[in-house]
């Protein structure tokens, strides 16, 4: 029973208190990073991509841009560390992952959670439009265990010379049974082990 009011309540509830709080204690980051943006490379501050969310409902995940403007238009939607379409403060704002930061926006709209299985472009979600049916029973999130598990995803693409099929063919499957184990083991406990894993990947400069 806790866990179901958790699930069905308490999670929305955390979700909330975390993002404003959140936002709250990185909000100088925040702007500090718009400004190095605008400055450093032209185009705007954010970027904007549709993502596909709870129930097959699209909505516009957030990211500081990273890569020049366009970038989608002049090469894959997979990037590999050493893409050349991203820019000298956009490799910073991805090895801290502070470039994920807006996406606190997205938690506090309802689009997203703190915990769950992340967010996918339309175009891979139909490929594996079956087992997208289990997992968008569930709001996407910002980490799970999928986003522990890839910390280096880049990394691991550079070794590839076709970035998108080694995405869909070995990366994504991969995630995609990681995300079935979250929504197996969703939970207060859960979601809270999750956090602090993903804090301490991040913070951990060696892995």
């Amino acid at each position: 029973m806790p866990g179901r009011f958790y699930l069905s309540c308490g999670k929305s509830i955390l979700d909330v208190f975390l993002a404003f709080a959140g936002l709250g204690f990185v909000l100088p980051v925040m702007i500090a990073v718009a400004l190095l943006i605008k400055i450093s490379s032209p185009g705007p501050v954010f970027f904007k991509q549709k993502r596909v969310g709870k129930n097959f409902n699209l909505f516009y995940l957030l990211k500081f841009r990273t890569m020049v403007v366009d970038a989608e238009k002049i090469g894959p939607k997979i990037t590999k560390d050493s893409d050349p379409r991203i820019t000298k403060i956009g490799k910073l704002l991805r090895k801290t992952k502070i470039d994920e930061l807006p996406q606190l926006i997205n938690v506090l709209k309802g689009e997203m959670s703190f915990v769950g299985p992340r967010p996918e472009v339309e175009k891979y979600v139909k490929i594996f439009n079956d087992d997208y049916r289990n997992i968008l029973t569930m709001k996407p999130g910002i980490t799970d265990y999928a986003t522990i598990e890839f910390r280096n995803e880049e990394n691991i693409l550079s070794n590839y010379e076709d970035t998108e099929q080694a995405y869909i063919k070995e990366i994504l499957p991969a995630k995609i049974g990681l995300y079935k184990k979250y929504l197996r083991e969703a939970g207060f406990i859960t979601d809270l082990a999750v956090i602090l894993k993903t804090v301490f990947k991040i913070i951990d400069t060696k892995k």
